[in-house]
């Protein structure tokens, strides 16, 4: 049977991945006292996409890694990291912070082939083109021994991609369709992209481009 667990749950406008970081500026009290909690029971809480309507079933567990900056009323600055995907099975509204009882899930095994990871390191080169064209940190140079379930996360975190798409991304159960479906999307925004500064450069305007992919989110 899946592994069942009651853990704090976060709704937030954001889809976190396993394995990426994610700083969080803690100031409701209800929250204050769920990431006080956490931190006391070295415990994780379970981040969920809000998209202002609907609380989406399917999240993944931030384990706090640092706390960056503590305020004088209590606010918190923390560094969080994704870890296990999990699906809300049941709600628990008995505190002032949601909890859900939660059944967590992992990609299938899969026999991953050589192209594959030619696939996913020409996708470490595309997100890191990207991120360049984005001004944003680019820290993967596909060198290490990263694993291709962790590069196809890193892929499917890529800024451009809308709260809709990384959620899809989250919920696949195949490393190897996350790969195959992040890669051509990537291709796509930066030729966009690229558009979007050409167009720009022609009509002579000044200053940083309005980004397309910033619509998106």
């Amino acid at each position: 049977m899946p592994e069942k667990k009651r853990i704090p749950l976060f709704p937030l406008g954001v889809v976190l991945l396993p394995g990426l970081p994610l700083p969080l500026h803690i100031f409701e009290e209800r929250y204050k006292q769920m990431i006080a909690e956490c931190l006391e029971r070295e415990d994780v809480f379970g981040l969920v996409a809000y998209n202002g309507t609907e609380i989406k079933s399917a999240g993944c567990t931030a384990r706090i890694i640092e706390v960056l900056k503590r305020y004088e009323d209590g606010r918190l600055d923390i560094m969080t990291v994704g870890e296990r995907r999990f699906v809300i099975s049941e709600k628990d509204e008995s505190k002032t912070y949601l909890q859900g009882w939660v059944e967590f899930f992992d990609d299938e095994e899969e026999e991953l082939e050589d192209r594959d990871r030619e696939l996913a390191l020409k996708g470490l080169i595309l997100h890191n083109e990207l991120a360049r064209l984005l001004s944003a940190e680019a820290p993967y140079d596909g060198s290490g021994a990263m694993e291709l379930k962790e590069i196809s996360f890193v892929l499917a975190g890529s800024q451009g991609f809308s709260l809709d798409e990384k959620q899809a991304f989250l919920e696949m159960t195949s490393t190897r369709q996350r790969i195959r479906k992040a890669v051509p999307a990537l291709e796509k925004l930066i030729e966009r992209y690229k558009l979007t500064l050409e167009i720009k450069r022609i009509i002579g305007g000044n200053g940083h481009p309005p980004s397309v992919l910033g619509e998106r989110e």
